[in-house]
């Protein structure tokens, strides 16, 4: 099992605008890191999927968050019992719609 979520977490890595990638388990457990993402993110993240979660409980799509800071984006999905963390960084900021 950790030759494929080694090889999941290298594909997701090389992809555009990607500096890093995490897989958790269903405790918020680090099952393996790539790239520029700390391991100790994995609880947040997890806490943070069973939070949205909750929002709408009768959806079987399952939801993913998208937390903006400046020029960095992380995204988090959970799919059944993994939840997957990736950290993208653009090389100009969002722009923020204005009213």
């Amino acid at each position: 099992m950790e030759q494929k979520l080694e090889k999941v977490l290298n594909e997701i890595v090389t992809q555009q605008d990607t500096v890093g990638a995490l897989l958790a388990n269903r405790q918020g457990l680090c099952l393996g890191a790539k790239g520029n993402i700390n391991p100790n993110v994995s609880g947040i993240a997890m806490a943070i999927s069973k939070q949205v979660d909750k929002l709408e409980p009768n959806v079987s799509v399952p939801a993913t968050i998208c937390l903006y800071s400046g020029n960095k984006r992380c995204v988090i999905q959970k799919d059944g019992e993994i939840t997957g963390i990736i950290y993208k960084q653009t090389t100009t900021p969002a722009t923020s719609a204005s009213n």
